[in-house]
């Protein structure tokens, strides 16, 4: 007996399995904020412009196969605006998780009055403020000039860019089959974040968008640009003839 223990104790038993170590990869987060003139102008691109925002909304949510394994919240807020019977400014997304995106339709908003343009940066500008993301990508979509804001001048609207910007947020400027960057040259807008897209463009464009806007939300890019490449696709070069 005793020669069976001294045996039993000679044994050399197996070590413990190691678990394998749980990986916590940090959660990132960006919130896009899109600004949809919804003028009368708007009539014949309006209907491909929603088509667009959609695009966004859905391209914005989808991984690539080469991300890894970090996660993205992605977030999107959408307002529309005109004048109409007055300064009208109509959030008609706030906050939506872009994975669970509910398609915006005709049924809740159409073209109509004017182009307070100033007024509705102004007013997106505060409403991310409010929110006060890490991240955030401002959006604006235009197809014609300023021509009927009351509450903030030029100077106004590009001190409210400003502050989003000093924030490390991101802002374009898009125009609908519009090529006239005035407006945006003088809310501070640089050249390179600036593209006018071509009619039969919109949603390829916001596609293309919505991927740098994922690569800046996962730090693999530092800033939001167009190169030539993306204006090929806008067919910018038309719009600009």
């Amino acid at each position: 007996m005793k020669k069976l223990f001294a045996g039993l104790a000679t044994l050399v038993l197996p070590a413990a399995a190691t678990a394998a170590p749980i990986i916590d990869h940090e959660e990132q987060n960006v919130h896009s904020y899109i600004l949809l003139d919804r003028t009368g102008s708007m009539s014949n691109l309006w209907d491909e412009a929603l088509v667009s925002v959609n695009t966004y909304a859905r391209s914005v949510a989808e991984a690539e196969p080469d991300e890894g394994p970090d996660t993205l919240n992605t977030d999107v807020t959408l307002a529309v605006f005109d004048n109409h019977d007055g300064f009208q400014f109509d959030v008609l997304r706030r906050g939506a998780n872009a994975d669970t995106w509910s398609d915006v339709t005709n049924d809740e908003a159409n073209p109509r009055g004017m182009t307070p343009l100033f007024d509705a940066i102004g007013r997106m500008v505060s409403l991310a403020e409010t929110d006060a993301p890490e991240k955030a990508v401002i959006v604006i979509m235009t197809d014609g000039h300023e021509n009927a804001s009351r509450e903030l001048n030029r100077d106004g609207a590009r001190a409210a860019l400003d502050r989003a910007r000093d924030r490390g947020w991101e802002v374009v400027f898009l125009g609908a089959d519009f090529g006239q960057f005035g407006d945006a040259q003088g809310v501070g807008m640089s050249a390179d974040k600036t593209m006018a897209m071509s009619a039969g463009t919109l949603a390829e464009s916001m596609d293309r968008l919505a991927k740098k806007s994922r690569d800046y939300g996962l730090g693999e890019e530092a800033e939001i640009t167009f190169n030539d490449e993306d204006r090929a696709v806008a067919r910018e070069d038309e719009v600009n003839k």
